[in-house]
């Protein structure tokens, strides 16, 4: 199973191509526009997400609302497409990639941020929801939330449950599982968005049900937390990802590091298949394969490198100094940022799922 994107920010709209979906699966198409609702929200988006509305259109690979084993087209249209209209720039934004992206394949710097533009991750959200209904035919749920903005760090949540987190990150306006704290968050935003500046934020994603075995030991290339790692850093503005305890675990011993292991026959019929650990430091992988303990990720997010008051660039027609070009934009899209981690995290999930059944299934061989 694979996907690619086409599509600009304010082209005709965003297309995503899912690849050797399996057959037979009946399409629920309100959850994948729930997902892209979802990502449209949350505090401190700008103007554009009032102008889209987004849902998705199946042009190939539906029949009867049911997949077919044909390539999927996933197309999200565009209302506000101006793209042969808008006017070019030539004051690249620092952060973005506008100078480089004008550089490498020497054209202006409109197409460049059209297609740079975060608008693309609403074909990536669509094809994550598509990939979730393979996942919860297998009991498999993943649910990313915010764990802090800017310096505004929030507790700990580490005793919550499934089903409590997704319940009180639904009921948050910054996508966080503690709404209790929306208030604090939005005076925050708030105040930043008036200093016209922007700021980012950590996000978290876990999945739950992820059965032993996924990905494997035998390749660099095939080990999942590699695949994650990469999907998960490929979304615009993410520059850092960790599994587990992740940085924090070059600080720890050994002995305080490892998660220690028993056998409960009480769980022996689940995807643990019994093996039980009293913590989860690695994230749910060890070795490049799922153990059977949660899947635990964490991005960072920088700040939107579009500002209302501008950083220092350079005219790219003149050489001379210059603000940077202001495009209408966001002063805080990491609510929006943790709908697409979650998706592009439960793609791969349902991707390797699929790819590695004949070695997590007995007798399947």
């Amino acid at each position: 199973m694979q996907y690619k994107t086409a599509g600009e920010s304010h082209g005709r709209g965003i297309l995503a191509l899912v690849e050797y979906f399996p057959a037979g699966l009946t399409i629920n198409v309100d959850d994948i526009n729930a997902e892209l609702k979802r990502r449209q929200g949350g505090y401190g988006r700008g103007a554009r997400q009032k102008i889209e509305a987004d849902t998705v259109d199946f042009l190939t690979g539906v029949w009867r609302g049911t997949s077919t084993g044909a390539p999927i087209s996933l197309w999200v249209k565009n209302r506000d497409h101006r793209i042969d209209t808008a006017p070019d720039i030539t004051q690249p934004r620092p952060g973005h990639a506008d100078l480089a992206g004008s550089i490498k394949y020497g054209i202006p710097i409109r197409p460049i941020l059209e297609r740079a533009s975060a608008r693309e991750t609403a074909g990536r959200v669509a094809a994550g929801a598509l990939a979730k209904q393979v996942l919860k035919q297998h009991g498999i749920t993943a649910i990313g939330f915010v764990k802090s903005i800017g310096s505004f760090t929030l507790p700990d949540d580490d005793d919550f449950q499934p089903e409590e987190l997704l319940e009180r990150r639904n009921r948050s306006e910054l996508y966080t599982v503690f709404p209790e704290k929306d208030a604090e968050l939005k005076k925050l935003i708030d105040g930043i968005a008036a200093s016209g500046d922007s700021v980012g934020g950590i996000i978290e994603i876990r999945v739950f049900g992820v059965p032993i075995g996924l990905g494997s030991h035998t390749q660099w290339c095939d080990k999942l937390d590699g695949k994650l790692a990469q999907a998960v850093m490929s979304i615009q503005a993410i520059k850092g990802v960790e599994v587990g305890l992740g940085f924090a675990s070059a600080q720890t011993l050994g002995s305080a590091m490892h998660d220690p292991m028993g056998f409960d026959s009480a769980f022996e019929a689940d995807h643990t298949q019994g093996f039980v650990r009293r913590t989860n430091n690695a994230g749910g992988i060890e070795g490049g394969i799922s153990n059977g303990q949660p899947i635990v990720l964490r991005a960072a997010m920088k700040p939107i490198p579009t500002l209302l008051k501008p950083l220092e660039s350079v005219d790219l027609a003149t050489k001379l100094p210059s603000p940077a070009v202001y495009e209408r934009s966001d002063v805080c899209a990491v609510p929006a940022a943790s709908v697409v981690v979650e998706n592009v995290v439960a793609w791969e999930i349902a991707r390797e799922l699929l790819e590695d059944r004949k070695h997590i299934e007995p007798g399947s061989l």
